[in-house]
């Protein structure tokens, strides 16, 4: 099973555009969970332009009690996923908050959105020292990566449990029509990082149409859909589009893995 994390920063985009409670994030986020969907990300920046620091907590009790109404039968757990930069800020927070994972990113405070994996390598020492300290207060770290197998190499050797493939470049490819082409670093990747010992997931600009190719990747543990999810949601309705993503992250009959 793969799971769908939804990243509701466009929810709160939308609300302080506008200012006051509408539309409500907890309550967005409790549709999406009661809809189905196994997580929720968000990434509050510093300017708290979408995510505030109170959403973050906010947050909490709903993905709490949305956990105590699944059946003890429940094949999985809901789980709660803060994605920053790791800055004394955000390391001061997610240890506050203890979300299930932390996903550290290596994007600067002002950038529009996440758009390059970590260089592990280049940043061994502050990886190690952040990836300890979160992992000493029981939080799963992973590390926002692209495809190259020294870099995936390197993350694991800094101690992060997962990685989070970076799946710009293959929306953008897909686009094109180079979907399948465009698949196969991501296919070595995955099968690279597992074989380190790495936990998979994945982000970034996955819609309904590119993971038809994208949810056979070997080893895939989740996803985390914010963007697309949102504006197809707009026609669709929110609760019928995370169910439409669900169903899209499900393997079809006879279907293997890359």
């Amino acid at each position: 099973m793969i799971h769908l994390s939804v990243n509701v920063n466009k929810i709160a985009t939308l609300r302080n555009a506008r200012g006051g409670r509408r539309p409500s994030v907890p309550e967005f986020a409790a549709a999406a969970l009661r809809a189905g969907a196994h997580g929720i990300t968000v990434h509050p920046r510093p300017d708290e332009r979408h995510i505030t620091r109170q959403d973050v907590f906010d947050l909490i009790p709903v993905i709490e009690a949305t956990s105590a109404e699944l059946p003890q039968s429940a094949p999985y757990r809901l789980e709660y996923n803060l994605e920053g930069y790791p800055d004394r800020r955000f390391l001061d927070l997610v240890k506050e908050a203890r979300p299930h994972q932390a996903t550290l990113v290596p994007d600067p405070p002002d950038v529009l959105t996440s758009d390059a994996g970590w260089k592990a390598s280049a940043h061994r020492e502050l990886l190690r020292e952040v990836i300890g300290e979160l992992r000493e207060s029981g939080i799963r770290v992973s590390l926002f990566m692209e495809t190259e197998l020294a870099e995936i190499d390197a993350a694991a050797e800094c101690g992060a449990d997962r990685i989070e493939l970076y799946t710009g470049p293959f929306a953008e490819a897909f686009e094109a029509g180079r979907g399948q082409q465009a698949f196969a670093p991501y296919v070595a990747a995955a099968r690279h990082a597992t074989s380190a010992g790495l936990g998979l997931n994945a982000g970034h600009d996955l819609d309904l149409h590119n993971l038809e190719i994208f949810r056979q990747l070997p080893g895939l543990e989740e996803v985390s859909i914010g963007h697309a999810l949102t504006c197809d949601a707009l026609e669709r309705g929110w609760q019928a589009t995370v169910e439409a993503y669900l169903e899209a992250l499900a393997p079809q009959r006879g279907e293997s893995l890359a």
